[in-house]
């Protein structure tokens, strides 16, 4: 089992940058494939980012590919989003997610992840 706590999160002017931090309890993080997930008011859950367990592959949905880079560190059990030229659409609560998954298996449903943070908010306003 693991716990995950997200910070980073804040409000930034479109065009600006966010860090996103995720920290995992446990000493099995590096057992379980991370990823990000938003859900934006009134609208459903959705896939923004996933890492695999070592870090070597990562995955993102087409609207934030080149601006967005998800990245782990397995001994400080930390999961990263750095996010760059952020616009008003990319509001929403970000979540993190663990997976006994993979990401060549595919990761983008909420469904696949078995354990979530309680999310952070992220208002990027024009």
């Amino acid at each position: 089992q693991v716990q995950l706590v997200e910070s980073g999160g804040g409000l930034v002017q479109a065009g600006g940058s966010l860090r996103l931090s995720c920290a995992a309890s446990g000493r099995t993080f590096s057992s379980y494939a991370m990823g990000w997930l938003r859900q934006a008011p009134g609208k459903e859950r959705e896939f923004v980012a996933a890492i695999s367990r070592s870090g070597g592959s990562t995955d993102y949905t087409e609207s934030v590919k080149g601006r967005f880079t998800v990245s782990r560190d397995n001994f400080k059990n930390m999961m990263y989003l750095q996010m760059d030229s952020l616009k008003p659409e990319d509001t929403a609560v970000y979540y993190c997610a663990a997976s006994s998954g993979t990401v060549a298996g595919g990761l983008q449903r909420w469904s696949k992840y078995q354990y979530w943070g309680q999310g952070t908010q992220v208002t990027v306003y024009s």
